[in-house]
């Protein structure tokens, strides 16, 4: 019997994972109710997927399991989803979103990816955290916004629109700054994990 013992593998389809990879298609059937300006079907779609973030986070911490394809499937079905969503919004002018701003999300979410590859490589957990969090919940704020915006423009909801776009304005800002901000905090929690 050989003296070295092979690792345990983690579970693969387990409730965690399946809400996780649940919002692939979540994110397909968005962009084609994006494309199709179907802006309701969107903003519900969207938020049954942001719904499946939350509770995949809460269903693993309550009852398991914490894995490692979890944490890295987790952030990268949110990273499909919310830069899809993001690139398909740049036909819309109107909605807010720039090339410019659809570019710094997209970039800053190849690299903290790939940082997190180095990371768990190396044998250190580099899951999400506070600033993190804040930039996905301000990201999806703001994609909320658009589609509830654009739902009630082609309803002519002329009086909530004034009351909607200021604010929606903000939060796609906001989210631009909490996506620098937590990349840039990344890179640094990235360094020193890696200089150890």
């Amino acid at each position: 019997m050989s003296a070295t013992t092979q690792p345990a593998r983690e579970p693969l389809l387990h409730v965690p994972n399946l809400l996780s990879l649940s919002r692939v298609p979540l994110a397909c059937a968005l962009f084609a109710q994006i494309t199709y300006e179907m802006w309701l079907g969107a903003l519900v779609v969207f938020l049954v997927a942001c719904v499946t973030d939350w509770l995949d986070g809460w269903w693993a911490r309550k009852y398991g399991p914490l894995t490692l394809v979890g944490r890295n499937l987790d952030p990268l079905t949110d990273k499909i989803l919310v830069c899809g969503a993001f690139v398909y919004l740049l036909q819309f002018p109107r909605t807010g979103v720039l090339p410019w701003m659809v570019t710094v999300i997209v970039c800053r979410e190849l690299l903290v990816t790939g940082i997190r590859g180095m990371v768990e490589a190396a044998g250190q957990k580099f899951g999400a955290d506070w600033f993190g969090k804040l930039k996905m919940g301000l990201q999806c704020a703001a994609l909320t916004g658009a589609f509830l915006i654009e739902w009630l423009r082609a309803n002519e909801s002329a009086g909530a629109l004034a009351v909607l776009e200021p604010v929606q304005l903000v939060l796609l800002w906001g989210a631009l700054a909490a996506t620098v901000g937590s990349g840039v905090q990344y890179v640094v929690k990235a360094a020193r994990l890696l200089g150890k």
